[in-house]
């Protein structure tokens, strides 16, 4: 009972810190290149960096949806049909493995919770 007590009383922190804590008196807070910048400078600015950037893409495509992606409508692209033995709906599978329709009786089941088939 006692024992933890004197376990805690002669326990020695296993980190031991050097010094009192203290604060920089300056710290510099100028933009710097990053370590692993592949030119280790900053860009004049930050127009000149979207003209260089790339996310998913070129940024400095102008918007007007002229040409790339979406420019054109998916029906220009021609038919796409499946594969053989690939269906794109469930309608269009063989008759045993589309949906069943669900009875009057089940769908009464289901909204009373079950409790009409044993009333």
């Amino acid at each position: 009972m006692n024992a933890t007590r004197i376990l805690q009383a002669g326990r020695q922190p296993m980190i031991r810190f050097l010094g009192k804590r203290t604060t920089p008196s300056h710290v510099d807070h100028a933009p710097q290149p990053h370590p692993a910048s592949p030119t280790h400078s900053l860009p004049e600015s930050f127009a000149s960096y979207r003209q260089k950037a790339q996310q998913h893409g070129p940024l400095n495509q102008s918007r007007d949806y002229s040409s790339g992606v979406g420019s054109t409508p998916g029906s220009a692209l021609g038919p796409v049909e499946a594969g053989k033995g690939f269906y794109f709906d469930r309608s269009e599978l063989p008759a045993r493995f589309q949906r069943m329709t669900w009875s009057q009786a089940e769908i009464e089941a289901i909204e009373s919770g079950g409790a009409s088939m044993f009333a």
